[in-house]
């Protein structure tokens, strides 16, 4: 699983990295444009913060975060026997890397840097990147698995207690 798990975190922080150059070599900070029209526009945006920029004066909380999840599922890596389980935690460890390296080594510096947005998508209040895509879905997936009582370990649990061995010999007890 140790490969999925790397591969799928390879795959999403490279598709974020690659998207992100493009933008930032494509694009002016602020401009648009229509990929579908009003459905889907590129607009390009340097986030200081969280989702819809909360806290932007606390991007190196952020920073402190990212790299405890990443730390928190690279310690895991040898307990997952279940490849849902590894592409869940290899999206979200790849999405987590790629806004990370955002808050390492973009402007304004070195854990405070603001992570670049561009996918607006209309009726949605949020400017995002292929490294949110990752973690929102890759966290649903996780929320669907928990719901689902399935360990890391790929088995499914129950509440139900295990069932009673059937003892030897007759046991039937007449009605009464």
């Amino acid at each position: 699983m140790l490969g999925l798990v790397l591969g799928t975190a390879a795959v999403a922080y490279g598709l974020d990295l690659a998207t992100k150059e493009w933008i930032l070599a494509t694009m002016r900070e602020g401009e648009r444009q229509p990929v579908l029209g009003e459905l889907l526009q590129w607009h390009f945006v340097r986030n200081p913060g969280a989702a819809f920029s909360l806290a932007a004066g606390s991007t190196w909380i952020f920073t402190i975060l990212a790299a405890a999840v990443a730390v928190f599922i690279v310690l895991q890596l040898r307990r997952i026997g279940s490849s849902r389980w590894a592409l869940a935690l290899g999206g979200v460890l790849g999405g987590t890397l790629g806004n990370l390296t955002d808050r390492l080594v973009r402007e304004p510096g070195l854990f405070v840097g603001h992570v670049v947005d561009f996918i607006q998508v209309w009726g949605f209040p949020a400017i995002f990147n292929v490294a949110d895509i990752f973690i929102v879905s890759s966290m649903i997936a996780i929320v669907l698995l928990v719901l689902a009582n399935i360990g890391l370990d790929g088995v499914r649990r129950t509440d139900e207690p295990d069932a009673p061995s059937e003892p030897a010999g007759d046991t039937t007890e007449p009605l009464r």
